[in-house]
């Protein structure tokens, strides 16, 4: 059977057979329409309760009131009937420790009473529902059998639970050691964003020198995050499309990906999850500097692509007690970091910090690994650091799977202000995510 990711902001409505439509939902809520008779399925993947007003351009369906019209529309005109369709609802959840900022918010909670209301309107009934909660799920829905499955997003053949072993100090460290070396061309790139001064030619003489790199280039290139509708089949070629700043960060962006780990059950739920919240976190750190102004774009975007270094080396402790880890982090009590001391001994935020300085990265990206998750902590570079707290929450909130995390909110009006924020402009922030993020997720 194939599988097909329904992406945030989109439906498949479909007579397929053998198709297993499938999404990953957190804060985000899914519906499934269903019309035995005509033999008739979809799946709508909803990301905000009802339009922001943001300049983004997005679809109606990223919003459940205007969404929900539209995705019976579509399954009416597959041939199904309102009288013949039922429907399950899932996600909508509070991920992660629970603050009186998720509870007046609520952004999940009134996606899933919009979605009810327009249901009971065209008198469509629900069948199953499992939408709140704590947890994320996987909704997934066969258009062979018209079945929808609700579960927790962590796969029911996971490893064993075994007893957490926190591992020495002289482990941690032989860790942070065997971490392959960061390349010379990202300490180059990162000397220039810096200085905002860029030589392109320098840089792509030396990127072209290495295939793997040049491929990964051309491949980020052509990915749906990028959005381009020309094919980029060269270094130079890509210069004359994106720019010269714009290639740059997809040049730091390749050469930084070979370091993640690759592997499921440890930080990820799924291969290079861990890059890829690294790179949807990237993109959404650039909207977010350039709606607020109180960084450069450039600076965003390599701070939210290093933010999460420090997983790097415990990300092997992870995948031995990944359901133990999994089910503390996702209680709705605690944060991350909690729980990374008290089963390892060290958070990531503070192996980051071991690894920044052995790179000797720039101060400024340091704080950012070291306090994106209590970005007041810090004495210095604080705009950057809160702006890389809020790219990071929101990408894990509504792209969930990439990886296990939960940040504290509780100072999130306080933090908001460091950006010349207000709370009502939250749902702004939101929307700033690309809609081409959502397309990264093809491989949960």
């Amino acid at each position: 059977m194939v599988e097909q990711y329904v992406n945030s902001g989109s439906y498949i409505a479909d007579n397929m057979k053998d198709v297993l439509l499938k999404a990953c939902l957190g804060t985000c809520v899914g519906v499934t329409l269903c019309d035995n008779e005509a033999r008739v399925g979809g799946l709508l993947h909803i990301l905000l309760p009802e339009p922001t007003g943001s300049d983004m351009n997005y679809p109606a369906e990223t919003y459940a009131s205007t969404g929900m019209p539209n995705f019976i529309d579509a399954m009416c005109r597959k041939g199904a009937s309102k009288e013949n369709m039922t429907a399950c609802i899932a996600g909508g959840a509070l991920v992660g420790p629970v603050s009186e900022m998720d509870l007046s918010f609520d952004i999940g909670g009134r996606s899933t009473e919009i979605v009810l209301s327009v249901l009971k309107q065209e008198g469509i009934p629900v069948s199953k529902m499992e939408a709140g909660g704590f947890f994320a799920c996987k909704l997934t829905l066969s258009l062979n059998t018209f079945e929808t499955v609700i579960e927790p997003l962590v796969d029911g053949d996971m490893p064993v639970d075994i007893e957490a072993v926190k591992p020495s100090f002289r482990e941690i460290k032989m860790a942070i050691q065997n971490v392959r070396p960061i390349p010379q061309i990202v300490l180059k790139i990162l000397r220039m964003i810096r200085k905002d001064d860029y030589d392109i030619e320098e840089v792509g003489r030396e990127v072209s020198k290495d295939q793997i790199i040049t491929a990964k280039v051309l491949q980020l290139c052509n990915s749906p995050v990028m959005g381009l509708k020309v094919m980029v089949d060269s270094i130079n070629r890509a210069i004359v499309i994106l720019g010269e700043k714009k290639l740059m960060q997809l040049i730091l962006s390749a050469s930084v990906e070979a370091m993640f780990p690759d592997v499921m059950y440890g930080y990820s739920l799924c291969r290079g999850g861990l890059y890829q919240h690294s790179l949807g976190t990237a993109f959404i750190a650039m909207e977010l500097a350039s709606l607020t102004g109180v960084v450069t774009p450039d600076l965003a975007y390599t701070a939210g692509l290093l933010h999460d270094i420090g997983k790097i080396p415990l990300d092997q402790y992870v995948s031995l007690v990944i359901p133990y880890f999994y089910r503390s982090v996702n209680d709705g009590k605690r944060e991350v970091l909690d729980v990374e001391k008290e089963t390892f001994g060290i958070s990531h935020v503070e192996a980051g910090g071991i690894l920044g300085r052995k790179w000797s990265l720039p101060v400024d990206l340091i704080d950012v690994i070291e306090y994106h998750h209590y970005p007041e902590d810090t004495d210095r570079n604080r705009e950057l650091v809160t702006l890389v707290y809020f790219a990071d929450l929101i990408m894990s909130r509504f792209q969930v799977g990439y990886e296990l995390e939960s940040l504290n909110t509780d100072m999130f009006t306080q933090r908001l202000d460091v950006l010349g924020l207000k709370p009502n402009q939250f749902y702004d922030m939101i929307s700033r995510i690309p809609p081409s993020v959502f397309s990264m997720a093809d491989n949960l």
